[in-house]
């Protein structure tokens, strides 16, 4: 079989390129898609080992481009790795990552796993739980793509000090704001915050500049008087470079978040129906929609 043969050139590799590993951790990713790629490429030009993941090989060469090495899954990647970055998309392939089979459990006891996926927090308090021979903590990235590009992500960390403290200057390649928002979990309530707050912007916003374009005026002129307004915020001032491709779940976590803990947020919800039919519509507005 393949694997047995390909293993021992991929740690020989690590070694290679990163003698100091000792002060500088060995950094895996999971997951090269729109955040995780460009994550990658921060971490391997700031000097880190990177290795990197994802259940399309067609992903390999977007990897190898930035600095960062390629391995064939997730296994291979924890038995090597200090510090992991898991950047799937959903609930559930988290917990099959770390389920008690799982690949990351080959993860040298010790190593941090960081979830930066946007889930439960109590999927990320229930595995820290389970898992006693690894640091399990949530890592939540905000501000987009266009951040992601630039390296000016806001991570939020949610764990104990001294994990957040080992794990800061790793988020800090490809992030200019780092906030320990407290216990596991904290940092996906932090992220269901600011998405809850981002979406009812980006719906207001789309209605504004709708109800503008009616009326004729010139709208690039009216969203820049606009950021100068009491209307000013991050999705006005990025606009056009965002998509909705996440909203839906963005909003179904929050309102699984609400129902669990008896909060009604009324707003939120109807958020929800709103950005659930933006989505495939975009407002009509070509130009200016996300």
């Amino acid at each position: 079989m393949s694997t047995p043969v390909n293993f021992p050139s991929v740690a020989s590799i690590a070694s290679d390129t990163c003698a100091d590993s000792a002060i500088r951790p060995v950094v895996g990713v999971i997951g090269a898609g729109r955040m995780g790629t460009p994550i990658i490429g921060h971490l391997a030009r700031k000097g880190f080992t990177t290795w990197a993941c994802d259940v399309r090989a067609d992903r390999e060469a977007a990897v190898t481009e930035r600095g960062a090495h390629w391995v064939e899954g997730p296994a291979l990647l924890a038995a090597q790795c200090d510090v992991m970055l898991v950047c799937v998309g959903f609930d559930a392939q988290v917990r099959e990552l770390l389920a008690e089979q799982g690949p990351l459990r080959h993860a040298r006891p010790g190593s941090i796993v960081a979830i930066l996926s946007t889930i439960e927090p109590e999927t990320v308090q229930a595995l820290a739980a389970q898992i006693d021979t690894l640091h399990v903590v949530d890592s939540t990235v905000c501000r987009g793509g266009l951040a992601a590009d630039q390296g000016k992500l806001l991570s939020f960390v949610g764990g104990p000090a001294a994990v957040v403290e080992r794990l800061t200057p790793v988020l800090q390649a490809y992030s200019s704001d780092v906030v320990h928002t407290g216990a596991v979990g904290t940092a996906q309530v932090a992220k269901a915050a600011n998405n809850l707050v981002l979406w009812a912007c980006l719906v207001a916003n789309h209605e504004a500049l709708a109800l503008a374009q009616h009326y004729d005026m010139d709208i690039e002129k009216l969203r820049a008087a606009l950021m100068m307004s009491s209307a000013q915020n991050h999705s006005l001032e990025v606009w056009g470079t965002q998509t909705m491709a996440w909203a839906e779940d963005d909003m179904a976590i929050i309102s699984a978040m609400a129902n669990q803990s008896g909060l009604a947020l009324p707003q939120a919800g109807l958020n929800r129906e709103i950005c659930r039919a933006l989505k495939p519509r975009r407002y009509q507005l070509d130009r200016y929609g996300v």
